[in-house]
């Protein structure tokens, strides 16, 4: 019986992580929409997906923003010019931004699950005003997305 349980659990978790994406984000100086950009800035996940930062210019990391985790997830913080890899287990909204080059309106929005329980916390943080603008436009995006 005892075999028989740790086969089923083996099964489902080999599944779940069969499942599971991988979702690379670009870290650069220059993109699709401006200077100092994470692209894709929004990005829709799954629990358990990866969200794999590559610096694809020099100077640049990735950080959690405070207040824009969901509730549990701890903050994190790259090394400048060092691939990050996140993985999102908790539902919510996951706000990034690249230290550096904050107030240059460096941000990025990750969405996991469907309805992120951290909305109106996460829209309530006080950005300096590029990131903020960045910032509206992946609500934006990730609204439009649904």
């Amino acid at each position: 019986m005892k075999t028989l349980i740790a086969a089923a659990t083996l099964m489902a978790l080999a599944s779940s992580m069969a499942e599971a994406a991988e979702h690379v984000v670009k870290m650069m100086n220059k993109g699709e929409s401006g200077n100092m950009v994470f692209e894709p800035a929004a990005v829709v996940a799954a629990p358990g997906d990866t969200i794999r930062f590559t610096p694809t210019d020099k100077s640049h990391n990735v950080e959690s923003i405070k207040g824009m985790l969901p509730e549990g997830v701890k903050p994190f913080k790259s090394k400048v010019n060092e691939e990050y890899v996140l993985t999102v287990s908790s539902p919510g909204l996951y706000g990034v931004k690249c230290s550096p080059h904050f107030s240059m309106g460096m941000v990025a929005l990750i969405k996991v699950g469907d309805s992120p329980a951290n909305l109106e916390a996460a829209k309530a943080v006080k950005l300096p005003a590029k990131a903020g603008e960045r910032m509206k436009a992946a609500f934006e995006t990730l609204a439009a997305a649904q």
